[in-house]
Order: structure tokens, then sequence, then C-alpha cells
């Protein structure tokens, strides 16, 4: 196994969990925070999809898919406070755009040669990710962070385990 297929694995993986975790879950349980002034799931999901898409988007490379306007921007620290569903999307359209977003990040990963998974990440993120092929492989990683909220959401609700 090499680094892009380790990468690829590990993107596959996390995605594959998401999905087990949201699978049962209707759209105003993502709603529902865990504890009081943690994040709903709807909101997580929204940042999640908003930060990749701005990380990947940060390299040459990256061929991403457009965000419907304004959809990042709805996912900022204020609106992390916000329990109006109106201001959030559904779960189907939070599983089609990280969807379409995740085979953008796959994408680009397979256009990135060793050498250039070796090369500094760009500028605004050296400082916590040194290299390109830390901040593509951040995604997976990004994304597993936030699943234990969505554990606890379920646990909330009554929902089985899911795995």
């Amino acid at each position: 196994m090499n680094t892009h297929e380790a990468i690829q694995g590990s993107l596959k993986l996390a995605r594959e969990i998401t999905d087990m975790l949201l699978a049962d879950l209707s759209d105003d349980d993502l709603l529902i925070r865990p504890v009081p002034e943690a994040n709903h799931i709807a909101w997580q999901l929204g940042h999640l999809i908003g930060a990749e898409h701005h990380m990947m988007s940060e390299l040459p490379e990256s061929d991403m898919p457009a965000l419907p306007d304004g959809f990042t921007e709805k996912y900022s620290k204020e609106t992390s406070k916000s329990d109006d569903a109106s201001l959030f999307e559904s779960k189907q359209t939070y599983l089609d755009l990280y969807g379409q977003v995740r085979r953008g990040t796959l994408a680009t990963l397979e256009r990135l040669s060793d050498d250039r998974m070796g090369e500094p990440a760009p500028e605004a993120y050296r400082e916590m990710f040194k290299t390109v092929g830390g901040l593509v492989s951040l995604q997976a990683s990004h994304e597993l962070m936030h699943l234990g909220q969505y554990t606890v959401v379920r646990r909330k609700l009554g929902k089985a385990v899911a795995f």
C-alpha cells in the first residue's frame, strides 16, 4: 500500500462511517444538540463540506465542484448557535453535497504525484499541516473528529448502536 492508497482508504472509510451514523436520522434529528452549546449535526455537516471544499480548492491540482451560492457563509461561528431549521439543509442535500466534494477530493488526490504530496502545504494551512499530503489526509481525520457527537446524538435519540 502506498501513501495515496492509504489516504484514499481513510477518506472512503470516514464517509462510510458517517453514512452509517446518519442512515436512520431524520432532518429534524440533525438539529438535536448532544448537549447545550454543542453544535448540531446539520451545522457540523455544513462546516465539514465547506471546510473540505475550501482547503482542497487551495491546491492547483484541484477541480472541486461548485457549492451553492452562500453555502460556506451559512456555517460560521455565529450560525452554529441557531436552531432555526429553515437556515439549514435537508439530510439528503448534505449527503449529496458531501459526496460531490469528497469525489472532488479523491480526484485531486489522484492528480497529486508522490513528490507533490511531500511539498509544503498552501501557506494558509502550513502552520498546522506541513505538507500537501497532510492537508489531504486531514479531510478524513476532520470528518472522524466530528463523529463522536453524532454518536452521542444517536444515544440521546434512543437509536441503535451503529457499529
